[in-house]
């Protein structure tokens, strides 16, 4: 698996994560289409933060079920954490943080959030 570096767009929250991208949904929700997320799901284990967790806020909605984890200084929110269906802990990678994704080659899986929610 590769090593990929992500960041907010300032650089003020960053990462590095473990994982070959090939794939990423695109939800209609509320939150996520109005920021243009392309997210790919890994376990946190393969995620290792580069800032503390005082470098970044966290916005909750809905059920608060989900922690979106964004940058205070420039707002961009490039991970959030929580669980997948089965219970399971997750990190929701946004792709479009993740420079060296080549976001023509993942494929992208139409997500309907905004009536799941």
């Amino acid at each position: 698996m590769a090593i990929h570096e992500g960041s907010c767009h300032c650089g003020q929250v960053a990462y590095s994560v473990e994982a070959d991208f090939t794939e990423a949904i695109q939800c209609n929700c509320s939150h996520c289409s109005r920021k243009g997320f392309l997210l790919a799901f890994v376990p946190p284990e393969k995620v290792t933060l580069k800032t503390p967790e005082s470098a970044y806020r966290t916005y909750f909605f809905n059920k608060h079920k989900i922690e979106h984890r964004f940058c205070p200084s420039c707002g961009t929110e490039p991970f959030a954490l929580g669980e997948l269906p089965n219970g399971a802990k997750m990190m929701a990678i946004n792709l479009r943080c993740v420079p060296d994704v080549d976001l023509a080659k993942i494929e992208i899986k139409q997500y309907d959030g905004a009536n799941k929610l």
